[in-house]
């Protein structure tokens, strides 16, 4: 019934123990015996199989010095070789184990991100389309990495030579704002500027044209964010894009190099984790709940089938007064047990994350989407996924989820909450961490060992 993107597999990770499948975790899952005992890996293996690991610890001062001295691509390559041989996680008070793909390579490899990574961003480009983070709205993911990459004075290093990592500071939604022509659907100049911007950098400085642009990276949530980088071809196949249109279906984003940006709603950015949290489960009355404009494709099918259809699901286009002074939107998320999130004109959509905030199980309807940190989190641990195809049969397959296995997964909404903040000074596995993780590991996926 329900339809699962496969899953994006770690080229790095390698083969853990696999813990002793208890009754509890039979009856959360849904699986019988057989199932469980039949069902693959969340991960592709390592090959060739690798040495038995070595435990995981704290670097010695004097080999963080030696690192520190050491040219990057050596230090990406020691970087590799550690996660390959990371030992396993069976307890960590700051990580829950459920979340992730495998948390044993993602504790090694961000373990070693903050020992080792340096970025070195380009001063270049004049304001406001450089260097001027955007913090409000629903494309305000771009500009609250850009503020903390800034500010950011454990991995950024003023020279390029010691970098592992470049960092181009623009923003699509102020290259949107500066540059198109309402109205004029031509988007082409924002792609013009930025190839130009790329061309300027590589004339400047010896490091684009060292790796063709492999070791660069750019951060862009507005919808055509991956439009930008169409008119330079190094731009477009080898930087590492981190975009909140992670759409598979266009040949733009690319799975295992490009990230999944989480799409955030910032309405005040001097109180951005304003309204965070949400109700028991006992106080979820609501089975499932979406309000929102008719944009795309899904939505306007979602409506056809469920507006007004039945009392258990609560789908409306904008929500009505009527229904707003009764209760708020925010209110109806932290009052239901899902909240559907339908793609618009584009696959992503602020809801997820939205859901997550008010610890209501989020339902992705969009199909060819690849979710936020994929490259790390397990989303059915935390998510239910809908094929666009199955809107007909939503309710039956949201009632087919027994209340054990509903509240396991709502219990890891809320753990894993933590991961999707931006807070107004960066703390450990936050979002700015992630994101910075999930370009770290891409760039280590370029890596080789032979």
């Amino acid at each position: 019934m329900r339809k699962f993107l496969p899953k994006i597999a770690l080229v790095l990770m390698v083969e853990e123990e696999i813990p002793a499948v208890t009754l509890e975790e039979k009856l959360q899952s849904n699986m019988s015996e057989e199932k469980i005992l039949a069902s693959p890996l969340p991960f592709l293996a390592f090959p060739p199989p690798p040495p038995p690991p070595l435990p995981n610890r704290r670097m010695s001062s004097s080999l963080q010095r030696n690192l520190w001295s050491w040219p990057p691509h050596e230090a990406l390559v020691y970087a590799k070789k550690e996660i390959a041989h990371a030992s396993p996680v069976t307890d960590d008070p700051n990580l829950h184990a459920p979340l992730f793909r495998n948390i044993s390579v993602f504790k090694r490899s961000y373990e070693l991100m903050e020992q080792i990574l340096k970025v070195y961003i380009y001063p270049d480009g004049r304001r406001p389309i450089f260097h001027q983070p955007h913090l409000r709205g629903i494309y305000a993911s771009e500009g609250w990495f850009m503020k903390h990459m800034e500010g950011n004075r454990q991995f950024v290093t003023r020279d390029p030579e010691k970098a592992h990592l470049f960092y181009l500071s623009y923003s699509a939604r102020q290259l949107q704002n500066a540059l198109y022509v309402p109205d004029s659907h031509n988007m082409r100049p924002l792609s013009i500027f930025l190839r130009d911007h790329v061309n300027w950098i590589a004339a400047k400085y010896p490091f684009w044209n060292r790796t063709h642009g492999s070791d660069h990276f750019l951060v862009a949530c507005h919808d055509w964010g991956p439009y930008t980088v169409n008119e330079h071809e190094e731009l477009s196949k080898n930087t590492i894009k981190a975009l909140c249109n992670a759409d598979l279906s266009e040949g733009i984003f690319t799975a295992g190099r490009d990230v999944s940006l989480a799409e955030t709603t910032i309405r005040n950015p001097r109180k951005p984790l304003r309204y965070v949290g949400g109700k028991r489960v006992s106080q979820r009355s609501i089975l499932a709940f979406f309000a929102g404009n008719m944009h795309g494709r899904v939505r306007p099918t979602l409506l056809k089938f469920w507006q007004g259809k039945d009392e258990d699901m609560r789908i409306y286009g904008p929500l009505p007064n009527r229904i707003s002074r009764k209760m708020s939107y925010v209110e109806h998320m932290k009052s239901s047990k899902y909240c559907i999130c339908p793609m618009g004109y584009e696959v992503n959509s602020p809801r997820i994350v939205e859901a997550i905030y008010y610890e209501c199980v989020p339902v992705i309807i969009a199909d060819n989407f690849v979710p936020p940190l994929n490259e790390v989190l397990d989303w059915s641990a935390f998510s239910v996924i809908v094929a666009e195809k199955d809107i007909p049969k939503l309710k039956e397959i949201l009632l087919a989820i027994p209340m054990r296995k509903y509240m396991w997964m709502q219990a890891n909404v809320k753990m894993v909450q933590k991961h999707f903040l931006w807070n107004p000074r960066p703390l450990r596995y936050d979002l700015f961490h992630m994101i910075l993780h999930s370009i770290w590991f891409s760039r280590l996926n370029q890596i080789s060992l032979r």
